[in-house]
């Protein structure tokens, strides 16, 4: 469970969890074997502060959450140039069965406007995409194959997937990873997971003017899970 020490106020879901980007909104979607899960989550909260809710899928199989937020990432103002605007989430499975097969994926409109151009633009332990036009660069990010091996370090996911590393240096690992598809998003397919075992994803969407040439998008979406919900506590306690 997502930050279940904080207070939370139930909300009535009416519409799909997402963040709005000058590209379009950043849906989510998440497969539990060959089940998608419905758009609609079960249930909606609220958390202190404002800004914060988390969506909640519950199924016999297993439990997801989608927590979305404003970010600031924080970037040093006399290295990277100033964002427009920085929204995140933290995507949450638990297992209450054996899983062979878990899809999550966040992805812009498959239409772009005209004159965005859409790329890979990952990097060591990042997956990310950018979109830009003339005027703006949108950057979204999260964690790759090597990220997703190492981050059990953290608690964000299984420690035993760290034994995976080498299948990511060395290219080999097959049945899971990311999948970039159009460049319009990714889409993330987990080692399989046990039952009582979990596995937290961050996605954090920055855009900025397109003239900056600090690369201060691409900079801001490097966090990992343990970062953004820590933020979240952070200022819901500053705000009671």
């Amino acid at each position: 469970m997502l930050l279940p020490v904080l207070a939370r106020t139930a909300l009535q879901p009416v519409e799909r969890p997402a963040l709005a980007t000058p590209f379009g909104p950043l849906t989510f979607e998440t497969a539990v074997g060959d089940t998608v899960l419905p758009p609609l989550p079960d249930e909606l909260f609220e958390l202190p502060g404002g800004g914060t809710v988390v969506a909640r899928w519950s199924r016999p199989a297993a439990r997801v959450e989608l927590l979305l937020t404003a970010y600031d990432p924080d970037l040093d103002p006399e290295a990277w140039g100033p964002l427009t605007g920085c929204q995140a989430a933290v995507w949450r499975i638990d297992a209450l069965v054996a899983l062979t097969r878990v899809r999550f994926e966040a992805s812009l409109p498959a239409r772009l406007a005209e004159g965005a151009d859409a790329y890979w633009d990952g990097g060591q332990a990042l997956a990310a995409i950018t979109v830009e036009d003339e005027r703006t660069r949108l950057t979204v990010g999260g964690h790759d194959e090597e990220a997703i091996c190492w981050a059990g370090d953290a608690h964000e996911r299984p420690r035993r997937w760290a034994a995976l590393l080498d299948e990511v240096c060395a290219r080999s690992f097959n049945g899971w990873g990311v999948d970039f598809g159009d460049h319009r998003g990714m889409a993330w397919t987990l080692p399989p997971l046990g039952a009582g075992e979990h596995c937290e994803l961050p996605v954090v969407a920055a855009w900025g003017s397109a003239d900056d040439g600090t690369e201060n998008t691409w900079c801001a979406v490097i966090p990992s899970p343990t970062v953004l919900l820590r933020q979240v506590a952070d200022r819901a306690r500053l705000r009671r």
